[in-house]
């Protein structure tokens, strides 16, 4: 997989807005990272010093009315953005692709939250 986005940099984007999130009443959950070098299936880390190669990290983040946005972000470019107001039949995923940076990523992250979380602005 290419080597798009550095996730060190994301997850210390993810680290910037969280205090943002949490003081708006959100619950932030703690990063996760896989590592590409893990035998399948490849288990979720929160401590990076266990992550020799990190292909993905991830954050699940809940608010108001039950809602909860997924994210999981690959090196590659790309990520899986679910999220889910209220129950498992109301889960939606967002098209996310071409991202090119960490902060790219950022900008994208501000944009879900304030669409799901109903929370706006970066929080950093």
């Amino acid at each position: 997989m290419d080597r798009i986005v550095d996730l060190d940099e994301a997850a210390a984007v993810l680290a910037e807005r969280a205090a943002g999130w949490r003081s708006a009443g959100l619950e932030v959950g703690q990063v996760t990272w896989r590592d590409a070098e893990a035998s399948w299936a490849q288990p979720l880390e929160t401590d990076r010093a266990e992550v020799r190669d990190p292909d993905s990290v991830g954050v699940a983040i809940s608010g108001p009315r039950e809602a909860e946005l997924l994210v999981v972000l690959f090196r590659g470019g790309w990520a899986d953005v679910d999220f889910i107001v209220g129950s498992l039949d109301e889960a939606v995923a967002l098209p996310a692709s071409g991202i090119t940076s960490a902060s790219d990523f950022g900008a994208r992250m501000d944009q879900w939250v304030a669409r799901v979380l109903e929370v706006g602005g970066s929080a950093g």
